[in-house]
């Protein structure tokens, strides 16, 4: 997604106290970064962070970490959270965020940090066969994940493109992973905890299904 440079944002994120710019300085002490030792969940390509502010808001006994490449995502992302923790008094505690190439990511993470849930919402596809080791649900990347992702550890995934979803099936299923529940019409399942984000939206309104699954790292 092609998004315009906001001149704001370099600077509102250095002033931020939950942004992270060297990410991996905290590789392998990802929990001690937090206030409150607590579970420590992950969020990779973060987008404009609605996800994840609503998220981190409603589960104040997990810690998040939301990662994305692009800065002015990030101080999008920046100021969902704020808004969202501000508007209910409430200190930003349970959230960071912080700039990672998702490719390169256990540059920042490692078997110590122990995550225990990881979200991919809505990545792009990259349809063309010669792109799909872009994907973030490649078996290239889910062997990357399996680094930190501890034994039992879910990731759940969203998407409204039928052949990632397809494909990312057969993902999970050749690195080792057990897809314990799955839909391909998930608003028609009545999930009351589904935190919709701005793509599923946006898909949704345009009649196009979402798929999602969950996985677990056995």
């Amino acid at each position: 997604m092609r998004i315009r440079k906001r001149s704001w944002t370099e600077k509102e994120l250095e002033e931020a106290k939950f942004y992270i710019n060297n990410p991996e300085e905290n590789k392998g002490k990802w929990k001690s970064v937090f206030k409150v030792e607590r579970p420590l969940h992950l969020e990779l390509g973060c987008g404009k962070g609605q996800f994840i502010a609503k998220l981190a808001f409603k589960n104040p006994n997990i810690n998040f970490i939301g990662v994305d490449l692009i800065d002015t995502m990030l101080g999008l992302a920046k100021r969902n959270v704020e808004e969202v923790y501000h508007s209910n008094n409430r200190e930003i505690d349970n959230v960071i965020l912080t700039r990672c190439n998702i490719e390169q990511i256990l540059n920042m993470l490692d078997e110590k940090d122990k995550i225990e849930r990881i979200y991919i919402n809505f990545c792009n596809p990259w349809p063309r066969g010669k792109h799909h080791k872009k994907r973030l649900t490649h078996p290239k990347q889910l062997e990357l994940y399996k680094t930190f992702l501890i034994d039992g550890g879910e990731i759940r995934f969203k998407t409204d493109d039928d052949n990632l979803f397809s494909d990312s099936l057969n993902y999970f299923e050749n690195t080792g992973f057990k897809v314990i529940w799955k839909t391909y019409d998930l608003h028609n399942e009545n999930i009351d905890d589904n935190i919709e984000t701005e793509h599923e939206k946006m898909f949704s309104e345009q009649g196009v299904k979402i798929k999602a699954l969950i996985a677990k790292k056995q």
